[in-house]
């Protein structure tokens, strides 16, 4: 039932990705999510809809522009399968119920933050802030009485992330304190498996700059809010699972 339910979402999701893409855009350069129609950059030439169609249109026109030849960044052919994996991933998790829609928002949001974060070195406080507000009330809403967990949860990654700035403040910005704010509201106890698995992932391109620069590397900034957003898929698919294993061997 979960598969089929889970496949079926799978093409409207592409779908979903594929706008994204568009805010991905547009909102770091405060440009209408609405008009003017999608175009290519180089040629200016409005994409048709048959050019458009997600992942299929990207694959048959081997990313480039039908009449310029310019090519496409592949952020546009991530950005749509990660939002179509991780959606029906969500509804193969947990079903179809109320959990399932705010895991879905949850990483829909995730993946274009971190396609803005990546691009642009930024994480927009007018996706953020109130991405956390809907996914911290519906999350309320289905679990009342875990309220306190959502708010504490949301209030204490924050409040880490923030000493973390306060004591390097080369490692991240504010926009990965707030950042940690969703994370909390939307994973509650196991956001500490989040923001574990985030940080020691993000080790991995550091210490890659560092053996390839020296002590240059130490000086190249890399966007923390893409491996922050890794550790909270993983959370949200194992997190329970990975935090009582942790537990249970003390």
């Amino acid at each position: 039932m979960d598969v089929a339910l889970a496949a079926f979402v799978f093409a409207p999701a592409l779908a979903l990705g594929s706008f994204l893409n568009v805010v991905a855009a547009r909102v770091p350069e405060r440009r209408s999510l609405a008009r003017p129609r999608s175009a290519c950059a180089r040629c200016a030439r409005e994409i048709a809809w048959y050019d458009n169609i997600p992942v299929v249109s990207y694959l048959v026109l081997r990313g480039r522009c039908r009449a310029c030849g310019e090519r496409i960044a592949l952020r546009y052919l991530a950005v749509e399968l990660a939002t179509g994996l991780l959606v029906a991933g969500c509804f193969l998790r947990f079903g179809l119920s109320g959990r399932a829609f705010v895991a879905a928002f949850f990483v829909s949001v995730l993946v274009v933050l971190s396609a803005i974060d990546f691009e642009h070195r930024i994480l927009p406080d007018v996706i953020v802030l109130p991405a956390t507000a809907v996914v911290l009330a519906a999350q309320v809403a289905l679990f009342p009485d875990r309220a306190l967990e959502w708010v504490a949860a949301a209030l204490g990654a924050s409040l880490f992330l923030f000493l973390a700035l306060l004591a390097y403040p080369k490692g991240m910005g504010m926009g990965d304190v707030k950042l940690a704010l969703l994370l909390g509201a939307a994973l509650g106890q196991t956001v500490v498996v989040g923001l574990m698995v985030g940080m020691l992932a993000a080790l991995v391109p550091g210490v890659v700059l560092i053996a390839r620069h020296g002590a240059a590397g130490r000086k190249m900034a890399i966007p923390f809010g893409p491996f922050l957003a890794f550790g909270a898929v993983v959370a949200l698919f194992w997190g329970d699972r990975l935090l009582s294993s942790y537990l249970s061997a003390f």
